[in-house]
């Protein structure tokens, strides 16, 4: 991996949607070599006339197009970002080895809490670490990716401890415009990321509301935090170093969402886009059975929103 501070980095975005867009996008306004990885019409775009970013935080800018869906195109990288939607995992593990070095760092920042075990199962857990985005984003249009919120990124290493390489990448996106912590107990803050949007995120599909709504309402502000409580005790149970502060932080960041925002699964549901049920409640609801942790708000939420799921994933599958 590169680590003068006058060299750029080789970067693959794995993932161009809103979060791999901005962050991937700053790295490339940086002047980073960085390669957006896409398909269809938003890959077509890119190429055509470089990625846009419309940034509440940055302003808008755009930055040159380079881009492909085919990661044999490219060389070992430094950086691979993994931002895709947790249900396309399985077909871009499989695209990954053309981009893996001796020393490339395959940083997730998807939801969920089991990215980066699942991927160091295919790449090897030395070239692993994991993060969190803290933001409002999408595709807005072919080409054009939107952030909203507060456009923060956390990350660390799979385990408890400081790294020299994360140091190194800290310097690198702070130098780039990132608003980025570095953290000693990345898997604890990684659990206090998941158990806040896989309980905040199931609710606002189901009571398809805004976080103004949902956190002001008593009833439904207390099932969020009951299904906050059941994740961290799933976590305890699983043995993850769930930190103190973990619920307060995840009511905190409840509260300083913006009222009128939503989560973007239940954007999703609403759009009738493939939805992260299965890598957000459903891993809750998996996990506390293997466990024997009773998670009942979660299987509630579960199945509610099963339905939903299956029949916006039968109609993808379908072509329609």
């Amino acid at each position: 991996m590169v680590t003068q501070a006058n060299e750029s980095l080789r970067v693959a975005v794995f993932g161009t949607g809103g979060v791999g867009g901005y962050f991937g996008g700053l790295l490339a306004r940086a002047e980073h070599d960085v390669t957006f990885i896409a398909r269809g019409a938003h890959l077509n775009a890119i190429k055509e006339n470089g990625l846009r970013v419309e940034s509440q935080l940055d302003g808008p800018f755009v930055v040159p197009g380079n881009a492909t869906n085919n990661t044999a195109d490219l060389g070992e990288q430094d950086l691979v970002l993994f931002t895709v939607k947790m249900y396309h995992n399985a077909d871009a593990l499989e695209s990954l080895e053309p981009l893996i070095g001796p020393n490339t760092v395959v940083l997730t920042l998807q939801n969920g809490i089991d990215n980066g075990d699942i991927l160091a199962e295919v790449v090897g857990e030395e070239h692993v670490m994991i993060g969190s985005a803290y933001m409002e984003g999408r595709v807005s249009k072919p080409g054009v990716v939107t952030q909203g919120g507060p456009g923060i990124a956390a990350f660390g290493e799979m385990k408890v401890g400081i790294s020299r390489r994360g140091e190194n990448l800290l310097q690198r996106f702070q130098e780039s415009g990132w608003r980025v912590h570095l953290h000693e107990n990345m898997p604890g803050m990684l659990w206090k990321k998941f158990a806040y949007i896989a309980g905040s995120a199931a609710v606002c599909a189901a009571a398809n509301c805004v976080y103004e709504e949902m956190r002001t309402k008593p009833e439904t502000r207390s099932l969020i935090q009951n299904a906050i409580e059941e994740v961290l005790a799933v976590g305890k149970a699983k043995g993850a170093p769930i930190m103190s502060d973990s619920l307060a932080w995840a009511m905190d960041s409840l509260d300083g969402f913006p009222g009128q925002g939503r989560a973007s699964m239940a954007k999703d549901f609403t759009d009738q886009r493939p939805v992260e049920l299965e890598g957000l409640t459903g891993t809750v609801v998996r996990m506390g059975r293997e466990l024997s942790i009773a998670t009942p708000i979660n299987d509630f939420l579960y199945a509610i929103l099963k339905p939903m799921a299956a029949r916006i994933e039968s109609l993808h599958n379908s072509g329609a």
